[in-house]
C-alpha cells in the first residue's frame, strides 16, 4: 500500500508542479484566451503549459500566500531586484507558454529540449539589449536568420539547481518526491537561449528548440493543443502525451495499479483561483477501461485513509484529510477525471507563518 500511495502522490506532483493550486469552473470558457494563441505558435511538443501570467502574479500568488506575508513579500522583493537589474518587470508579462519534445531517461535523470513565448506591455528589444547587458559577457551569440540570439551557459543554472535541491534536502522535503522531482531538473541544465518573435513577444528554451522554433514549418499537434485547453480562462493549462505511460517516470510494481499506471496516455491538468477557493482538475486517459476502472477504484479505495488523518490532532493532517475525502473522482470509458476544491481557509494553514 505504501508503494501505491507513494505513486499516487508522484503523478499529483507532476500535474501540481506544472499547474500549480486550482482551476476555476465557474469562469466563462466561451472565448479563447492570448495564451492559445501562443500556443499555436510552439514547435511540435509532447508536454506544454500556458500560464496566465498577469492573473498569477497579480490575483493567485499574493492570494495562495496571503496568510504568510514575509514568504510573499521574499518573492516580491526577489522579482523586485531582478526588475532593477535587469529591467525585467514581472508585472509586465501577461501570458507565457512553454513546451518540451519527447522526454528520454538517462543515467541521471530525464533529458528534454524546452521552448517558451512570454509575451507582455514591454518592449522586447529593450529586454534583450537589458539582458545582455546583466549577462556581463557570460553569453555568447548567434544568428537565426536576421534574428539576434543571446546563448547562455548552463553552468550557473546547475550550480544554482544542486544548491536548491540540497536545500530541500537539508528541509526534510520527503527524499522520494525530492528525487523525483530533482531528475526533472536535470534536463534543464543546458545551453538556454533568449531572443525577441516580435515587438512585445519573447522567445526562450535550448538553442535546438529555439531554432525550430523559427526554422520548422510544423507546428503543435492539434492532440497535445486539446489537451492544453481544457479550461481556456484558468490561470494555467498543462497538458502532455505519453506514448510510453508514466513507466519511465516512476519506480512503478507490475501489479494491476502499477500496469494501469502505466497505461496512462494522456495527462492534462489546469488551475485558477476563486476569491474563497482553488480547484485543482487532473484528467487522464488510458490505454483501455480497465485501466481507467482500476485507478479508479484504487484511488476510491485510498479515500478511507481520510478519516484516520482528519482524527489527527496535527492541523494540516486535518486539511490533507478533508482534501483527500472531498476529491472527486469519475470515470468515463477510459478517461478518468480527478477535481479537488481547497477553501481559501484550509490554504491560509497550509502556508501560513509557523508561531
Amino acid at each position: 500500500m505504501n508503494r501505491k500511495i507513494y505513486a499516487l502522490f508522484a503523478l499529483l506532483a507532476v500535474v501540481f508542479g506544472a499547474v500549480g493550486a486550482g482551476v476555476a469552473q465557474t469562469k466563462d470558457t466561451k472565448s479563447a484566451k492570448p495564451n492559445n494563441q501562443l500556443l499555436a505558435l510552439l514547435p511540435p511538443s509532447d508536454a506544454a503549459l500556458t500560464v496566465d501570467a498577469k492573473r498569477l502574479s497579480t490575483e493567485a500568488l499574493p492570494q495562495i500566500l496571503s496568510a504568510n506575508q514575509p514568504i510573499l513579500n521574499d518573492i516580491l522583493s526577489k522579482l523586485d531586484e531582478l526588475k532593477s537589474r535587469t529591467g525585467v518587470d514581472y508585472k509586465q508579462f501577461q501570458q507565457v507558454v512553454a513546451s518540451v519534445s519527447s522526454i528520454r531517461a538517462v543515467d541521471n535523470g530525464y533529458d528534454y529540449e524546452p521552448v517558451g513565448l512570454a509575451r507582455g506591455a514591454f518592449n522586447s528589444a529593450m529586454l534583450l539589449a537589458a539582458a545582455k547587458t546583466a549577462g556581463k559577457g557570460k553569453f555568447r551569440e548567434e544568428k537565426i536568420g536576421d534574428r539576434t540570439v543571446l546563448v547562455y551557459s548552463p553552468v550557473e543554472t546547475a550550480s544554482q539547481q544542486a544548491g536548491v535541491l540540497e536545500q530541500k534536502k537539508d528541509s526534510g522535503v520527503d527524499s522520494k518526491v525530492g528525487g523525483f522531482l530533482s531528475k526533472f531538473l536535470v534536463g534543464l541544465n543546458k545551453e538556454m537561449a533568449l531572443t525577441n518573435y516580435d515587438n512585445n513577444t519573447l522567445v526562450f528554451g535550448s538553442l535546438a528548440r529555439v531554432r525550430e522554433m523559427f526554422e520548422s514549418k510544423t507546428r503543435i499537434s492539434a492532440e497535445v493543443t486539446a489537451l492544453v485547453s481544457r479550461r481556456p480562462n484558468a490561470i494555467a493549462n498543462f497538458g502532455a502525451l505519453l506514448p510510453n505511460g508514466l513507466a519511465q517516470f516512476m519506480d512503478l510494481s507490475d501489479d494491476l495499479f502499477g500496469n494501469s499506471l502505466s497505461g496512462i496516455r494522456e495527462l492534462s491538468g489546469a488551475m485558477d483561483m476563486t476569491t474563497e477557493n482553488a480547484v485543482v482538475s487532473i484528467a487522464a486517459r488510458t490505454v483501455d477501461p480497465a485501466q481507467a476502472k482500476n485507478l479508479k477504484d484504487t484511488l476510491s479505495g485510498l479515500q478511507g485513509f481520510a478519516g484516520v488523518l482528519k482524527g489527527s490532532q496535527k492541523q494540516d493532517q486535518k486539511i490533507y484529510g478533508r482534501m483527500l475525502e472531498s476529491v472527486k473522482i469519475a470515470q468515463t470509458g477510459n478517461q478518468l477525471t480527478i477535481d479537488l476544491l481547497v477553501p481559501q481557509t484550509d490554504i491560509n494553514v497550509l502556508v501560513g507563518e509557523k508561531k
